[in-house]
């Protein structure tokens, strides 16, 4: 098929979305009764997509009775905002519940869509009992030290003999608290001791607890607990996932970090039915993190991700939603821990997926996947599809930013924005406030 008939296909296959308040009532059907839907991001700071996806996601909480969002954030920093939400914490307003996201890349939460959407939680949550409210919770495992500590904390407030015997198992990671890496470092060349051991048996010894804990049945306390052995789980993980950074396959860090974000995915899902008799959950990552990486370059070269997790185990009750861009601005910075800046995104590059709903010239559609065998057909044809995380290098952009991809094996639904607008960020600095002209564009390769 020719790419002018597959555009012709398209046409008449896409969904236009108009205006900030969409009808998304045929994307609902589709998910019909999912259990858990991954709504994604091709930046990780684009203002339509944070929009669309507490939209989609307030919908799905009101209408089909999803229970919880989990976020590409820390565990410790998303539970301060579901602790605010629920009404348990003293936080006054939705922008304090979010100062807890202190490390780069900020603004990927402390931006004001997190904090008109947080607010629309809040005041859902003030209408219903307890154990009916929606929560909010972070996958991710760069909580190392943050993670030690809440243990830390929890242990001292409810057995002072294993807070000690915590002390003394995490004081083996203490030497690197400022810097994570230098532990995968040294101990990959021999220059400390492994603290796997140590880690884990904490986290054991803390289990051991939770079974005192249902036979009293104390709801409060339980969900204390459940706080504190995730964050000793993400000890483990990050202990792991740090190792693996230097002496591992060039995929391990990736598939831990992954597996880590499935395995918290399953274990609040079985903490949900605890009060909830099917719980579900909306999923906030990335596209590389929720499309399935089976249908990507990233598959075909050896790395999993939480998007194909979740199809093997859940089939058709995973739904993945991807989010696309052709061009516009971004939040994003120049290197790791560098400052945000409003960049340009540079026109999508010829054969690609963006390029190809480019030529619908729609300014904003959606594409229902698994409908229609020609449809599906048309887009399961190999091309690149771009990704822009916390980095946004233009210079290198193809070799940077694009990766190829099945569209139809990868997503569940497509919502494509032709152009969109940088994500607003709380803290702006001048690099930001000034922007970049599109005249300063380097050529990419």
């Amino acid at each position: 098929m020719t790419d002018a008939q597959i555009i012709n296909l398209l046409k008449n296959y896409a969904i236009p979305l108009i205006g900030k308040n969409n009808n998304y009532d045929s994307l609902l059907e589709h998910i019909g009764d999912a259990q858990c839907v991954l709504l994604g991001e091709a930046t990780h700071g684009t203002d339509e997509f944070y929009a669309m996806r507490a939209q989609i996601t307030l919908e799905l909480i009101t209408k089909k009775g999803f229970n919880a969002v989990c976020l590409e954030a820390d565990w410790p920093d998303a539970y301060r905002i579901n602790q605010y939400i629920k009404g348990k914490k003293t936080d006054k307003d939705s922008m304090q519940a979010l100062d807890n996201f202190k490390r780069f890349p900020q603004w990927m939460w402390r931006n004001t869509q997190m904090i008109e959407f947080v607010s629309k939680l809040h005041n859902h949550n003030t209408r219903l009992s307890q154990n009916k409210k929606v929560g909010i919770f972070g996958l991710d495992l760069y909580s190392l030290y943050s993670s030690i500590d809440e243990v830390l904390k929890y242990l001292d407030a409810t057995d002072p003999a294993a807070a000690q015997r915590a002390r003394k198992r995490y004081e083996c990671l203490a030497l690197y608290r400022h810097n994570a890496q230098e532990y995968g470092y040294a101990t990959t060349f021999d220059i400390a001791a492994s603290c796997q051991q140590k880690v884990v048996e904490q986290l054991m010894d803390l289990r051991a607890s939770a079974l005192e804990l249902m036979r009293h049945g104390a709801h409060e306390a339980f969900d204390e607990y459940f706080y504190a052995e995730q964050n000793a789980y993400i000890v483990t993980s990050a202990e792991k996932y740090y190792r693996s950074l230097f002496f591992e396959a060039p995929n391990s860090s990736w598939n831990i970090r992954d597996t880590h974000m499935m395995e918290t995915a399953q274990a609040l899902l079985s903490y949900l039915k605890r009060t909830v008799e099917k719980p579900k959950i909306v999923i906030w990552a990335h596209n590389s993190h929720i499309g399935n990486a089976a249908a990507t370059q990233m598959g075909w070269q050896g790395e999993i991700n939480i998007g194909q997790l979740m199809k093997e185990k859940y089939g058709k009750h995973a739904k993945l939603v991807g989010f696309t861009t052709y061009s516009g601005t971004v939040s994003a910075a120049s290197n790791w821990d560098g400052h945000v800046e409003r960049k340009t995104i540079r026109p999508a590059l010829p054969n690609s997926y963006e390029d190809l709903l480019h030529s619908l010239n729609i300014p904003q559609l959606m594409l229902l996947i698994g409908r229609d065998k020609e449809l599906d057909q048309a887009l399961a044809q190999e091309r690149l599809e771009r990704a822009i995380g916390v980095i946004y290098r233009p210079e290198t952009e193809r070799l940077s930013h694009y990766f190829g991809t099945q569209l139809s094996n990868q997503f569940d639904a497509i919502i494509h924005c032709d152009q969109t607008t940088a994500l607003e960020p709380l803290e702006k600095n001048p690099a930001w406030i000034a922007g970049e002209f599109p005249e300063t564009y380097p050529t990419g390769l």
